[in-house]
């Protein structure tokens, strides 16, 4: 296997064990119904951010429809459809960002 990827591969494979770690510590640090709605709301937020990321991205391409055509009505499906993208990209792991604002949120609470 080519050097450069071996020392690839063993560093994915630290970090994923690392963040393992951090998350199983996490999870311990707070009342398992504080620890869901942190989860929660912190999978939201990344979802708001991809949304609002995706909505960017969609206005700088202008209306076009799926086919080539943009009809009436189509800034609003155009909307909906950068949500639903948005929220499908959180559920599966998003960007990772809702790791780092699941740790913030929970230091948040144990210094309240």
């Amino acid at each position: 296997m080519n050097p450069t990827l071996s020392a690839y591969a063993a560093t994915q494979t630290s970090l994923a064990g690392r963040l393992e770690t951090a998350r199983s510590g996490l999870a311990d640090a707070a009342s398992p119904e504080r620890a869901s709605r942190a989860r929660e709301t912190a999978r939201e937020f990344e979802a708001m951010m991809l949304e609002e990321m995706l909505g960017r991205v969609f206005e700088s391409v202008g209306e076009v429809g799926l086919f080539g055509e943009a009809g009436p009505g189509a800034g609003m499906y155009q909307s909906m459809l950068v949500k639903e993208y948005a929220g499908k990209i959180a559920e599966r792991g998003g960007l990772g960002l809702a790791d780092g604002v699941y740790a913030e949120i929970l230091k948040l609470q144990e210094s309240a």
